[in-house]
């Protein structure tokens, strides 16, 4: 049985979830398929298209932040779906920094359910917990 990615948590108005993985790129990885996830809930059929980003943070949450924002600016303004990720993450002096190959689709093949207004710093964090990592997120949409 494949392990859980990420796991969607009640939330009143928004969209939580948790994220999993053995290291941080992985949970990092997870956490953009969750946000995609809560946009789409279907197979998406080709990777068509390919793009990359690169943020900076002074911690794991801003890290993780400032990369959620970056792939919804990517699904708004080139109308881009992800479905895989994969994620690089390096020190460099106090700032972490985050290159990500997103491979994805256009958005306009698929019927989604809502969009995503804003990535909150509500309730998020990101933990090593024994041998994973847990990042846990709420949306505004």
């Amino acid at each position: 049985m494949p392990k859980q990615k990420f796991v969607f948590l009640e939330h009143t108005a928004d969209v939580k979830f948790q994220a999993f993985g053995k290291t941080i790129e992985e949970c990092f990885e997870n956490c953009a398929l969750a946000m995609i996830a809560s946009q789409y809930k279907g197979k998406i059929k080709a990777i068509k298209k390919k793009k990359k980003i690169k943020v900076k943070g002074k911690d794991n949450e801003s890290l993780l932040y400032n990369f959620l924002e970056g792939i919804l600016f990517l699904v708004d303004s080139k109308r881009f779906l992800v479905s895989k990720v994969k994620v690089k993450m390096k020190e460099s002096g106090k700032e972490k920094i985050l290159e990500a190959e997103l491979f994805g689709d256009d958005i306009k093949n698929y019927k989604i359910s809502w969009d995503v207004k804003a990535i909150t710093y509500n309730e998020m964090f990101v933990r090593k917990e024994k041998n994973k990592y847990t990042a846990q997120v709420v949306i505004d949409v």
